[in-house]
């Protein structure tokens, strides 16, 4: 008891010979205690005076004592109470937190904890051994261990997580903790779990594989579900730690047949509407669709996004996840993030597709899902993510969807029928026309997206007929966006819109490029916007923009369309603007700070409204087709009218795409004969398997008739034998009447002779008929091997006749080749420049 006062007076800052110690003096002196005392009560007693002093004195008790303290862990390990105290005071150190009693201190420093952390982790098995203190069930000592691991690893995570990685069973420590049945030691372990797990995936596999989904459902599921509180948040964190980014756990998650048990968890309760949702049950459901996008973002393998999309249909996921999107009482940024979360369980999934197109509101009548959604999209006053988030959706839902993609363009064609309803293509005019320039850039885009990849679509497209006022004359929806191009009130944001529009609706469809180009003032506009001069980089971004249109309409030029041919388009880009000034402003798209923004993925990243510019896959489909524009219109360098380099080189140009095809084509041929051969060549061992076993079967029965046809004729002759001894003592019956008992046994004899002689010409009927079909089965397969012989030999001259003529397509080629050069060299003659390098890198190709 009295050393105990002793040890708080210490604490407090005593007197020696009449001098007050000071701070540091104090812990020195206790710090002396610890490593010098004999006494283990002694050792803990200064230990627990360290601990005290450590929040107001952190920098004092770090310096001097962190050393004494790893010396008791090491030698006093077997004291569970000054293992704790040790333990605290470690933690305290290094926390990255600042104490209220170290407020005044001026030389403490924001990052004086991670200094200390540094300190103690220079030596790696300081951490191994604080992870084996996790061993001890005492509550003390395991609890403090936590926390110290949470300090350290909150200061310096990714060295933490190294050491954890190297330290023999480190993690399966931490994994057994989740079992802790004091909450606050499991709810500890949670938040350690999450900092290891950020980024390193070596660890989200281990923790994984310890079986750690199915200790978080557990644990969720004591929680309340979705209904919990932090603790529930806090394992769906880990979760989605371990899930995203990380292919091995995403598949070990999906043939756990985890996707099942986290379905129920969308299932919303009908009262809803009434009773709303808690902040906290905002934010466990805010996670859990963050872990459901984990599983099926469009960056992850394909062949897995698949897998999950496919088992989030099937499990009732989507289903639930459609209820929450058309429910009442949902908060915005939960409806936000579950469109988001639907828009990448939809995409490229075809079934999912068609089951979010039938999906309707509960409205009176109802309405389908996607016309709710674009009239929220083209709404102004909804808020930005929310109609970006829209614009996401539609984009999925389109994707590699042709189905989808008809039904928004037919929505837009002339139609007979009435149509009492709004549509999504009457939508999407509506916010194409309207004079919100952030709805007219939204339904450009959505327009685009109809038509990605679906040349059907495009020219459908241009059937559609607007009526612009009462009593006008209906024009196409095409001459409209020409005409909106050309009004100086037309904001840039409507402008980008429109043009990435009719850039995605012309490329790869010569009648979208006849009927722009016959459109009055189309080349026109192109040609003063890429003349313009610009004052912005949004500015060079239209002329871009403009110029890779103008590209699109020479390289899809059909040659139809008087005084707009590719070469006469050529000519006047060469005059009007120059061969280097057009390469310049077409190179203008790629150099905008928002084509690296919009080309890393397909969503729409939040961002102020007039960032909002290119689209994703407008920015791929300018990648692919810039090279080729730019090689296309560098054909046309020269401006003289005579057979000159120019004219050459097209004409050359054009015969060796010619053949290029045809060798394309032929290969083509040659691999689907290949897999044919190799087909038939399988049929061919599988049938020859199957006549052997036939044989051998047809063998079997054979040596089964003969026994049967010898066991009859034994039976038979018996038979005989038996009837004629049977006659001869019928003859004595009358006068052996004496023996008419032996005569009844005679005749029961016959008749089981003749039952047995009977069922051995049954079976003997079998075999013959069995052995017949087995014979015609034995004919037809001689016939399929004999068909298969015929149609592999046809196959094999077909391959080489294929050879034959692509051997002859290379000797012309080559033909080709030597003409040119000839042509070359007389034009060198002549005086006229010739630059070899196109044609030579469309002779290395074709090689």
């Amino acid at each position: 008891m009295n050393f105990l006062k002793s040890g708080l007076q210490t604490v407090l800052g005593t007197q020696e010979n009449g001098v007050q110690l000071s701070g540091a003096e104090t812990v020195e002196r206790l710090v002396d205690r610890v490593t010098s005392s004999t006494l283990l009560e002694d050792r803990r007693d200064a230990c627990r005076a360290l601990k005290a002093l450590s929040k107001k004195y952190r920098i004092e008790v770090g310096a001097q004592g962190m050393s004494a303290f790893i010396q008791v862990l090491e030698m006093d390990r077997a004291d569970n109470e000054i293992v704790g105290y040790c333990l605290d005071t470690l933690c305290h150190i290094t926390s990255p937190e600042q104490f209220d009693e170290e407020a005044d201190n001026p030389n403490v420093t924001v990052n004086i904890g991670e200094q200390f952390t540094e300190m103690f982790i220079k030596t790696q098995e300081n951490v191994g051994l604080i992870l084996g203190f996790l061993e001890e069930y005492d509550f003390r000592v395991r609890w403090s261990a936590i926390k110290l691991l949470k300090s350290i690893t909150e200061n310096r995570p990714k060295q933490i997580q190294d050491i954890v990685l190297v330290s023999p069973m480190g993690v399966s420590k931490l994994m057994d903790l989740l079992s802790d049945s004091r909450e606050v030691i499991r709810n500890d372990a949670l938040l350690l779990l999450i900092q290891l797990t950020k980024g390193n995936a070596n660890i989200q596999k281990i923790v994984a594989f310890e079986n750690a989904f199915d200790r978080l459902f557990d644990v969720i599921k004591e929680e309340g579900c979705s209904d919990g509180g932090i603790v529930v948040e806090d394992c769906l964190i880990l979760m989605l730690n371990l899930i995203k980014n990380n292919s091995s756990n995403q598949q070990f998650f999906k043939e756990g047949s985890f996707i099942q048990k986290f379905s129920p968890m969308f299932i919303m309760p009908p009262e809803l509407e009434e009773i709303g949702m808690t902040p906290q049950k905002v934010s466990n459901l805010h996670c859990m669709l963050q872990i459901v996008r984990s599983l099926v973002s469009p960056m992850n393998q394909q062949q897995l996004v698949s897998a999950c999309q496919k088992t989030m249909r099937s499990s009732g996921l989507l289903e639930a996840l459609c209820n929450i999107l058309m429910g009442s009482g949902i908060p915005p940024d939960i409806l936000t993030e579950t469109i988001n979360t639907v828009a990448e369980v939809i995409r490229g999934d075809m079934n999912n597709q068609d089951y979010f197109s039938s999906v309707n509101a509960p409205s009176n009548p109802p309405r389908p899902a996607l016309v709710i959604l674009l009239m929220s999209m083209v709404n102004e006053k909804q808020p930005l993510s929310l109609r970006c988030a829209v614009l996401y959706c539609f984009q999925c839902y389109l994707y590699r969807n042709e189905i989808g993609q008809t039904a928004v363009i037919q929505t837009l064609l002339p139609s007979t029928a009435e149509v009492s309803s709004l549509t999504s293509g009457q939508l999407l005019c509506g916010g194409l026309f309207s004079t919100d320039s952030l709805s007219n850039w939204f339904s450009s885009v959505s327009l685009m997206h109809a038509l990605i990849e679906n040349p059907a679509q495009k020219e459908q497209l241009l059937r559609v007929l607007l009526a612009t006022s009462v009593g006008s004359t209906p024009i196409s929806l095409l001459q409209q966006c020409v005409q909106l191009l050309h009004q100086s009130n037309y904001k840039i944001q409507s402008k980008v819109g429109l043009l990435m529009l009719l850039s995605v609706w012309l490329s790869h469809c010569q009648l979208a490029v006849k009927t722009f180009l016959s459109t009055s003032g189309s080349v026109a506009f192109l040609i003063a916007q890429i003349t313009a001069n610009e004052h912005d980089d949004n500015e060079h971004l239209i002329q871009g923009l403009c110029a890779f249109l103008m590209g699109i309409c020479i390289q899809f030029n059909d040659n139809s369309v008087e005084k707009n041919a590719r070469e006469d388009l050529c000519q006047l880009l060469i005059k009007r603007i120059g061969l280097e000034t057009y390469i310049a402003k077409l190179g203008e798209v790629s150099k905008h700070e928002n084509y690296s923004k919009s080309a890393k993925q397909p969503q729409i990243r939040i961002r102020p409204q007039t960032e909002l510019l290119l689209d994703y896959e407008f920015c791929k489909l300018y990648k692919a087709l810039e090279s080729i524009l730019t090689k296309t219109v560098n054909g046309y360098g020269s401006g003289n009218d005579n057979m000159t380099e120019l004219t050459l080189s097209s004409e050359a140009s054009g015969l060796v795409g010619q053949y290029k095809n045809i060798i394309r084509e032929q290969d083509t041929k040659i691999q689907q004969l290949n897999e044919n051969i190799k087909q038939s060549n399988n049929e061919l061992s599988q049938l020859k398997n199957q006549l052997q076993q036939v044989l051998e079967t047809n063998s079997q029965l054979s040596d089964q008739n003969i026994l049967l046809k010898a066991q009859l004729q034994a039976a038979r002759t018996q038979n005989h034998s038996q009837i004629h001894t049977n006659e001869n003592q019928n003859s004595n019956i009358e006068s052996f009447t004496e023996n008419g008992q032996e005569l009844k046994q005679l005749q029961t004899q016959i008749e089981g002779l003749t039952l047995q002689h009977s069922n051995c010409e049954t079976k003997i009927n079998f075999y013959e008929m069995e052995n017949n079909r087995l014979l015609s089965e034995i004919d037809g397969l001689h016939l399929r091997l004999k068909e298969t012989d015929e149609k592999l030999s046809n196959s094999n001259s077909d391959l080489e006749q294929l050879r034959h003529d692509q051997e002859d397509l290379l000797e012309l080629l080559t033909d080709q080749e030597k003409k040119i050069d000839s042509y070359k060299k007389e034009l060198k003659k002549l005086g006229h420049p010739v630059d070899d390098d196109d044609d030579d890198e469309d002779v290395e190709d074709v090689k």
